[in-house]
């Protein structure tokens, strides 16, 4: 396979991720769309070490790892934050949150 191939499924997944933050509403729904930009972020980060050879593919493979655990913490606050939101507000639309302004 070409990594024209790889970072073309990159920048779909990316695009996307980017679709979904600027157009949805719901909290859980822009999270979701955080997680497939990150995804193509590491399709970027394998590919490009695989089709580096050497050492340097472990680099992006490595790379790749920090990334997951990243957005997996940022999941766990997202949600909680959702979570909070969603007690106070009974919703989670996020223009209700703007509402919240002091």
């Amino acid at each position: 396979m070409l990594l024209n191939q790889f970072l073309l499924l990159s920048a779909f997944l990316f695009g996307t991720g980017i679709y979904g933050v600027l157009t949805r509403k719901h909290a859980v729904l822009v999270l979701m769309s955080i997680e497939l930009m990150l995804a193509a972020v590491n399709i970027n980060l394998v590919a490009f070490g695989a089709f580096q050879g050497g050492e340097v593919a472990v680099v992006g493979q490595v790379f790749a790892l920090f990334v997951l655990t990243i957005a997996a913490a940022e999941v766990g606050v997202g949600l909680a934050i959702v979570l909070l939101i969603y007690r106070n507000l009974h919703s989670a639309d996020l223009d209700d949150v703007d509402s919240m302004k002091g």
